[in-house]
């Protein structure tokens, strides 16, 4: 069975949403290439913790280079790790640009072209970015520039490429989410960012998790953009 389980990359692996997404692939019986900054190893054989900055196109390399040498093959990859940075956009900075820019956009060109490579060569494969509804549906009350003209660039790349390897056995899409409950928000603006849902409520990162998964086993679904995001992109 080994050599035929699948494989799946995971950015922004160590908390909230890739944390989970690890647990959820590998309950799917996948074997994981799991990456952040601060990734610890794992004890499970078939989860392959590789450290680093995705925004370094080195990190970009050695996780490609050592799912191959480890596992075979590359059948998936989830590009979850990204920056959020709700300024007014003449109060952000060239401190601020850079990062957001080289992590959101350059962390998915470096990691996405090298797996793509290894997918195409096996006729087969799914793209999975994590963006953010905001892209659709802008709000006063969360001034973020930054991250629609990062993430938005995500949901463009997203249907392109989609196109572009549609008859070539590889599906790319996306997963739209509203706010959700991780540690990046302090518990303190909770109540605040649930009454930007129509549905009154966070999402958990268990929403996110099943609407990638939703996609996983979907193959006749490519270049979609899924909002999971408590109505937003639909209105108010």
């Amino acid at each position: 069975m080994g050599a035929e389980q699948k494989v799946v990359i995971i950015t922004g692996a160590s908390q909230g949403i890739g944390a989970d997404l690890v647990k959820a692939y590998r309950d799917r019986n996948y074997r994981v290439v799991a990456n952040s900054r601060a990734i610890k190893p794992s004890s499970d054989p078939d989860i392959l913790a590789v450290p680093g900055d995705v925004a370094d196109p080195k990190t970009a390399e050695r996780l490609v280079t050592q799912a191959i040498e480890r596992f075979g093959r590359v059948d998936s990859l989830v590009n979850n790790a990204g920056i959020f940075i709700a300024k007014p956009f003449t109060h952000y900075t060239d401190e601020d640009f850079a990062p957001i820019v080289s992590i959101n956009l350059g962390g998915f060109f470096s990691l996405t072209r090298r797996v793509a490579a290894e997918m195409l060569k096996r006729g087969s494969g799914h793209i999975v970015q994590i963006t953010t509804s905001l892209i659709d549906h802008a709000n006063s009350n969360v001034p973020s520039v930054l991250a629609s003209l990062t993430k938005g660039g995500l949901n463009a790349a997203t249907r392109s490429l989609a196109i572009e390897y549609a008859k070539k056995g590889i599906r790319v899409n996306a997963v739209a989410p509203g706010v959700i409950k991780t540690p990046m928000h302090a518990p303190e603006t909770h109540e605040f960012l649930a009454n930007l849902h129509p549905v009154g409520r966070m999402g958990e990162t268990k929403d996110i998790v099943d609407a990638v998964l939703f996609l996983e086993s979907a193959p006749f679904v490519t270049g979609e953009i899924l909002h999971v995001d408590g109505g937003q992109s639909a209105g108010h």
